[in-house]
């Protein structure tokens, strides 16, 4: 259900291709609520759109489909691989899956667990960091904790890094009540410091390690811009925004 501070909380205009780089593009869709009942928060939402050689499009965390989108992503290629890249990002693939059944579906481990039956179709695991048709031009990186593995991509030739859960970045005039701002703040995830939320932290208690290690690669691959998910995503100095973001785990 929608309430009056969607509008606010959101990224209009909603489900439009918006030009991020060559061949890169993100869709800001609509707010989603998250969390348990009683903290339970409005997150706007937000896909990413890579096109490969031969107009192959690398869909990741699809939002909702609607006809006009339709059009637009018609215009620059073609679905080819549809990605969901956490346990908890899946909602909408199998309405693109629908749309564009020649696609291959690649998700994260445990989102057919996460999911209860609405993905009910075959897909591949992503379950490495190589051996998939995109390996050229996008690198793959899973990061495994005790509660979800989060797959992060880097389109090299734009040096685009694209993360969904793993930093959230909130900002606070978009909230629109003092009890959300608290939570951003308490959580972590207000710009302009947005972090890995403190609940995702405790998840890797046992997987500092891994985390650390997967932290310093993407800061090697020295990204332009950071993509996110959730809240307002960072356009320039992506390196610098990784070293702060995870200044607490460095």
């Amino acid at each position: 259900m929608c309430d009056a501070h969607d509008d606010l909380v959101t990224y209009p205009p909603l489900g439009t291709l918006k030009p991020v780089a060559d061949d890169v593009w993100i869709v800001d869709g609509p707010v989603i609520r998250f969390g348990p009942a009683w903290a339970r928060m409005p997150f706007p939402t937000r896909m990413t759109i890579i096109r490969l050689p031969g107009n192959a499009l690398f869909v990741h965390s699809p939002t909702p489909l609607t006809d006009g989108l339709r059009e637009e992503v018609a215009r620059i290629g073609r679905p080819a691989w549809i990605v969901g890249p956490n346990r908890i990002h899946y909602w909408w693939i199998p309405d693109w899956r629908d749309a564009y059944p020649d696609a291959e579906i690649y998700l994260a481990p445990r989102i057919r667990e996460q999911a209860r039956g609405r993905i009910d179709f075959p897909a591949r695991e992503l379950a490495g960091e190589t051996g998939y048709p995109w390996d050229e031009a996008v690198a793959t990186l899973p990061i495994e904790s005790g509660y979800m593995t989060e797959v992060e991509f880097f389109h090299r030739p734009s040096r685009t890094l694209v993360l969904t859960d793993l930093i959230e970045n909130f900002e606070p005039e978009k909230l629109g009540s003092l009890w959300t701002r608290w939570l951003t703040r308490l959580g972590g995830v207000q710009d302009p410091d947005g972090q890995m939320p403190r609940d995702m932290r405790l998840t890797f208690s046992r997987h500092k390690a891994t985390l650390r290690r997967a932290v310093e690669t993407m800061i090697g691959w020295k990204p332009d811009r950071v993509i996110l998910a959730h809240g307002r995503w960072y356009q320039e100095d992506g390196e610098a925004e990784l070293r702060r973001a995870f200044r607490w785990l460095l």
